[in-house]
């Protein structure tokens, strides 16, 4: 009799998740624990309001602060609503971390594409991301992609961010013989050094408003050392023109860039993914065989993310870690999600002061997000010398290229190099060299090894 049941009850389950992917929200629910949780959550990530607009208006991209100000808060709102009301989880997305240095400096600047062109990439990088959620590709390409590239490459982007946030920070500077070196500081580095003390305190006494309250301090300190001043008018209304349908969509469906666009829906699904399992193992919204609940419609939601991006005029949207707090405060349902989603409302209509916080203030905060993702390199240590150095190729090519492409591609190239010539050839899978076969192609083919 109960074998019959968990029959009916497994077709059932599978019938439904073929019709339908849509999760109820429960209604039966602690509104009062909800709301505070979604209000930690919001003040935890809040920072990425400033940050990334700040990384996204670097001159030489050509995007306003102000525009991209106003589609990051039109991601992160519209996304992590959906994400409480599709797939009743409590996880808030918002543009990632790393995604955003990559998007503005490797894309932009470093390979000189206009920001028209890298908009329409990231839209066609949602688009496979989204074919790959809901067809079983998306378990095939998690199962081929070795564990050992994920560390290094989450690790490597980690010093990415602290690279930049030094600079950012005015603590280094180009030299012509040594590359980098210290830079002679000056009142704004030294602020900066504030607000790395103060982030960094804050955060590990556990204040969820920890990176926001260091933003805030060296700006009030730089407007008292009149190296910043007030705006003429403090309110002022969203564009949703400059960006909104902007995206050239013919010029970034090109073969020059599918290493990017690649890069980005890999780097994006796997981000996703740690994210997403990290978070259900700490609320507990796991199924009976540990994996994370809501997992489809939670990866269908953060594809959505990555192409409403490059329409709306930001970098890809994520599922961001930092949901951790709401959770730990008692948000387990989609509630959470609604209610975080809401607070970034009234961020419409504040470019203007945003605007006059300055670039070492939020210097930080990249380098304390860095610390976090370079953290996971303490597992690389404990694995054998094969992995280790395959993890390494990762973790050093995305800083020094800056590159979270080279880094992707030449990691897996190494793992079926190393492992075909060291006698673990038996552990490779038909999807490893389908990776790395993939990834020498995107190689010869950003060598203009091709020419269509």
């Amino acid at each position: 009799m109960s074998e019959q049941f968990n029959q009916q009850k497994n077709h059932s389950s599978n019938h439904q998740s073929e019709i339908s992917t849509y999760v109820p929200l429960p209604f039966n629910v602690s509104y009062k624990r909800e709301f505070i949780a979604g209000l930690t959550t919001f003040l935890t990530m809040s920072y990425i309001i400033v940050v990334n607009p700040s990384i996204l208006s670097t001159p030489g991209t050509g995007l306003p602060f102000q525009a991209v100000l106003t589609a990051t808060v039109m991601l992160s709102f519209l996304c992590t609503m959906l994400m409480g009301v599709w797939a009743n989880l409590p996880y808030a997305i918002a543009p990632g971390m790393g995604l955003n240095a990559y998007f503005t400096y490797s894309l932009i600047l470093g390979q000189k594409v206009p920001w028209q062109t890298a908009l329409g990439a990231l839209f066609w990088s949602g688009i496979l991301f989204f074919i790959f959620s809901v067809t079983p590709i998306r378990s095939y390409i998690i199962k081929s992609i070795p564990m050992t590239v994920r560390l290094g490459a989450a690790a490597g982007i980690g010093i990415f961010l602290t690279f930049i946030g030094l600079k950012n920070a005015l603590w280094i500077e180009a030299h012509p013989v040594t590359i980098v070196t210290f830079s002679h500081w000056n009142w704004s580095s030294l602020l900066a050094l504030l607000g790395f003390f103060i982030g960094a305190i804050l955060w590990l006494r556990k204040n969820p408003a920890a990176f926001l309250i260091s933003i805030l301090v060296v700006t009030v300190c730089s407007l008292f050392l009149g190296l910043t001043h007030l705006p003429d008018h403090y309110f002022d209304w969203p564009d949703f023109k400059t960006l909104f349908f902007q995206l050239d969509l013919w010029g970034s469906f090109h073969l020059s860039l599918l290493p990017a666009i690649m890069s980005v829906m890999l780097t994006d699904l796997f981000d996703s993914l740690s994210s997403i399992v990290g978070l259900s193992k700490t609320s507990g919204l796991v199924d009976a065989n540990g994996d994370p609940k809501n997992l489809k419609q939670a990866l269908i939601v953060d594809s959505f993310a990555t192409g409403l991006a490059g329409i709306f005029g930001t970098s890809s949207g994520t599922a961001f870690i930092e949901s951790a707090s709401g959770i730990e405060v008692g948000g387990r349902t989609g509630w959470t999600a609604i209610f975080c989603a809401l607070f970034f409302l009234p961020f419409f209509f504040l470019a203007p002061i945003l605007q006059v916080i300055p670039g070492y203030a939020t210097a930080s905060v990249l380098v304390l997000v860095g610390f976090m993702m370079f953290s996971q390199s303490k597992e690389i240590f404990n694995l054998k010398k094969e992995d280790a150095l395959c993890a390494f190729i990762s973790l050093i090519i995305i800083p020094l290229t800056f590159s979270i492409t080279q880094g992707l591609v030449w990691g897996m190239v190494f793992h079926v190099i190393i492992y075909f010539f060291s006698g673990r050839r038996k552990e490779l899978s038909l999807g490893n060299y389908i990776v790395a076969s993939v990834g020498i192609g995107l190689i010869l083919i950003q060598n203009n090894v091709f020419q269509f």
